[in-house]
């Protein structure tokens, strides 16, 4: 993971070699997180015919592409050549996921397919808002003693997950609680809305606020005295 270095105070080489260490093992375990976290909000989205967790577990997987692409970009003798293509990738598959979203959520709210009542679901939205803050958290602190804005940036990449979590376990609640069946597809359209908003990001290369900006520490110039226009990923 390259660092973009937010001005902290000089450490040892000893010490930086341990927060190193922390960042790249603190971002496999997120990464690992999301595929889990995939694999049972789809299983038991299709089970719940619940457009909400569908639409989370596909976020999840476009989160795990986002490093994917990083690391395939990195593969190239230079990196940089490969930047425009990867945040094009991870652009299409945020629009992608925003769109089959929607239109699944439009459809249950037209009468199509009515959200069942998943308690796995609610379990794992639960798990999620406790899992997300802490890895953010961990990361975010660890970022801003190495002095890396890429580690703050990927921090609050994360935490963006725990707001996702937020709204699904609110839309699945009101599902099983009250009978809200509405209550699913309208949260699964808020989780397509935050999903075009991170595409556009991609895609316009606003590379400090992109999963990939964050990994890559792209955008280092316009963090390094806070932020550049309209971008308020690199603050604390």
């Amino acid at each position: 993971m390259t660092s973009a270095f937010l001005g902290a105070a000089p450490l040892s080489t000893d010490r930086r070699a341990v927060l190193h260490r922390r960042v790249r093992l603190i971002v496999a375990g997120t990464i690992t997180y999301n595929v889990l976290e995939a694999v049972v909000a789809l299983t038991a989205g299709t089970i719940a015919s619940s457009a909400a967790l569908i639409g989370f577990g596909l976020d999840s997987i476009v989160e795990v592409l986002s490093a994917a692409a990083v690391a395939w970009q990195f593969a190239a003798p230079d990196p940089h050549r490969r930047e425009k293509v990867a945040l094009r990738v991870i652009a299409f598959s945020f629009f992608g996921l925003a769109a089959f979203v929607t239109v699944d959520a439009i459809r249950t709210l037209l009468g199509a397919a009515e959200p069942e009542h998943s308690p796995v679901g609610i379990g794992l939205a639960a798990v999620s808002l406790v899992v997300m803050p802490l890895l953010s958290w961990f990361e975010r602190r660890t970022g801003r003693e190495l002095g890396s804005a890429s580690a703050v940036a990927d921090s609050k990449q994360t935490l963006i997950c725990s707001y996702l979590s937020a709204v699904l376990l609110v839309g699945l609640v009101l599902n099983s609680t009250l009978g809200w069946t509405w209550a699913d597809p309208v949260a699964a359209l808020v989780i397509a809305g935050f999903a075009v908003k991170e595409g556009l990001e991609a895609w316009r290369g606003d590379a400090c606020c992109t999963p990939v900006g964050a990994m890559l520490g792209e955008g280092a110039d316009d963090c390094a005295d806070g932020c550049g226009p309209g971008c308020s990923c690199c603050g604390p």
